[in-house]
Order: structure tokens, then C-alpha cells, then sequence
């Protein structure tokens, strides 16, 4: 079996789960590429028009602005940011604006 750290090219990759390796290896086109280059830029008419729930992006916002704190959420957190998600936007934004007041 053939793992992908064994590969000699640097740029090589294999999947060593995938039922066949053949589809899971890096386009020939990306390979030899410049590092910085191997994705296209973002095209915004192709973005996915989902919403995100007014409480999720609370949530989302609070573990960004305790990161940037330097207060790193922890697994065992959760609940207590759910809890704090499902407050009213008015308090969850004054929560963010203390906390960005920390840092």
C-alpha cells in the first residue's frame, strides 16, 4: 500500500482512503505550479445564496471575537455560547463590543 508521504515528488498527493486513488490525485495542470497558484480566485457569481440564521451568525461572531481576544473557546464552551447566541442581537453586540474592548 502506498501511503502519500512515501511519494518522492514533493507536490504529489494520494489519498490512501479514497477507493481509487486515480480520482483523488492533484490535476495534472496543478502540479508544477507556483504554491500560491494552484486555486483560481473566488468567482462571486458562483457563491451559494444561503442564509445563515440570525442566532448561528451570532454564534459564529462570538467564537471570532473571543479568538481575537485571545480567549480561545473551548469544546466544553459550547453550551455557554449557544446560550449566549440565543440572546437578542442588541446584547450579543454589546457582549462582542466589550470584548473587542480587551483586546
Amino acid at each position: 500500500m502506498t501511503i502519500a508521504f512515501e511519494h518522492h515528488s514533493p507536490q504529489a498527493y494520494v489519498d490512501p482512503y479514497a477507493a481509487d486513488p486515480a480520482e483523488t490525485t492533484w490535476p495534472a495542470a496543478a502540479v508544477g505550479q507556483d504554491m500560491d497558484y494552484l486555486l483560481p480566485p473566488p468567482n462571486p457569481s458562483e457563491r451559494l445564496s444561503i442564509l445563515i440564521d440570525p442566532r448561528d451568525q451570532r454564534r459564529l461572531a462570538l467564537h471570532a471575537v473571543l479568538t481575537a481576544a485571545g480567549i480561545p473557546p473551548l469544546p466544553e464552551d459550547r453550551d455557554a455560547i449557544d446560550q449566549l447566541s440565543a440572546l437578542p442581537s442588541s446584547i450579543n453586540t454589546t457582549l462582542q463590543r466589550w470584548l473587542r474592548h480587551t483586546s
